[in-house]
């Protein structure tokens, strides 16, 4: 481990001389001189998958807040979903919230946003140049875009052209498991209602509907070794099909219900230790494409109620990075892959632009503890409390500009 108090009286001085770079806009000759120092420069990371709450639910956090998350966590750069009050259905939702989110920013981060399909009515195909794709949301979730009937997918799929991203649970089994489990009690009772079956069973639904109609298609937060070996076979058959996997789906499992209750009660649900280990397996050998977070803050008031109550989603934008920098350190997954993950694989999937004058400066030895105090998101909680990591996000470069993280 580097000498922290030695590498905090130089890191001004460096992260000054690597600003004169980027004003030149000379990334490469900023980044040699990074490495001298031991230190990283990484592209725009990317979190594929956040609930900034705006506009609704402001409460639990907005996009000013969430920006400082972003900014702390090292992550330039984010898209979020349409599950909102109101709901992000069309031209006119999606301006409103644009409007809210300019109002609300107070730093240059990057957005792009989601579409959200519903049952009322079919999407507008003259905005699939305006958004990064189309959530449908198969199995419920926050909000009120519940699409669980075959034939309303169908015609979704027939009416939109671009990306399709799914939230991929059957609502039905979700209903009849709901009851079979009813006695069960506690925040475990949500991995037996939600189990392998009701993701599995609508990801080959979607697969099916994917083939015939020859869409690309996006499955969000794949959870089991079920999907993954599901989804390396229709990749294999040459379906547009990619996968995204979830930080808690990684390092939460249901052992840690014990501890952290419906704090970590989320959809799909944390699985068990081989599925923590089929999706790292899945990252190495490239069946899984993208990391994001699905950050979805709630208070700690509203995450202490009954189960029943209990919203479900775990804040994870401030913590994602140094989560995954430490796996580098223990090699579990390698820097170029981390990159790919969350870079390289959502600018191609997602066709973003506008990206290169954003970055991260990573030091990969420094090392020390997750800690709620330091976190910037409004709900001020974390499931990884107290892990200590090794790798830490020292600076986000917005537009050019180097923002220095407060790094106690």
């Amino acid at each position: 481990m580097k000498d922290c108090s030695v590498r905090k009286k130089f890191m001004t001085i460096w992260l000054n001389q690597t600003q004169k770079l980027l004003r030149q806009n000379n990334w490469p000759q900023a980044k040699r001189f990074l490495a001298k120092k031991g230190l990283e420069l990484l592209p725009c990371l990317i979190d594929s998958h956040v609930h900034f709450r705006t506009p609704g639910s402001e409460y639990k956090e907005n996009w000013r807040s969430a920006a400082r998350a972003m900014l702390n966590g090292g992550i330039p750069a984010v898209i979020d979903m349409p599950n909102n009050s109101p709901s992000i259905v069309d031209k006119k939702t999606l301006n409103q919230k644009i409007k809210l989110i300019n109002r609300q920013l107070a730093l240059p981060i990057k957005y792009f946003l989601y579409l959200g399909a519903t049952t009322a009515k079919l999407p507008d195909k003259n905005l699939k140049n305006k958004v990064a794709g189309l959530k449908v949301y198969v199995g419920s979730s926050t909000g009120n875009l519940l699409v669980d009937k075959a034939e309303q997918l169908e015609k979704i799929f027939k009416a939109w052209p671009g990306l399709l991203a799914f939230h991929a649970e059957d609502e039905e089994l979700i209903k009849v498991r709901e009851k079979k489990f009813r006695r069960l009690k506690g925040a475990v009772k949500h991995s037996e209602i939600r189990n392998n079956e009701v993701a599995v069973r609508t990801l080959k639904k979607i697969i099916a509907l994917a083939q015939k109609y020859n869409r690309r298609v996006y499955i969000c937060h794949v959870s089991t070794a079920k999907e993954i070996k599901i989804i390396k076979k229709a990749k294999a058959r040459g379906l547009k099909i990619y996968a995204e996997v979830t930080p808690h789906h990684l390092f939460l499992n249901t052992d840690d219900y014990k501890k952290w209750k419906n704090f970590i009660k989320v959809n799909p649900p944390v699985r068990t230790k081989k599925d923590n280990q089929a999706l790292w397996r899945a990252l190495a050998d490239g069946t899984i494409d993208v990391l994001a977070t699905d950050h979805a803050p709630h208070l700690p008031k509203e995450k202490k109620q009954a189960y029943a109550k209990a919203p479900s989603g775990i804040p994870e934008i401030d913590t994602v990075l140094p989560l995954m920098l430490n796996a580098v350190k223990n090699k579990r997954i390698t820097l170029k892959k981390l990159i790919k993950l969350m870079h390289n694989n959502p600018i191609k999937i997602f066709r973003l632009k506008g990206l290169k004058k954003y970055g991260t400066i990573v030091d990969l030895n420094l090392r020390k503890k997750v800690l709620k105090k330091n976190l910037k998101t409004k709900c001020g909680w974390t499931p990884y409390e107290g892990r200590e990591l090794t790798g830490w996000p020292v600076a986000t470069i917005l537009n050019n500009k180097i923002y220095k993280i407060n790094n106690k």
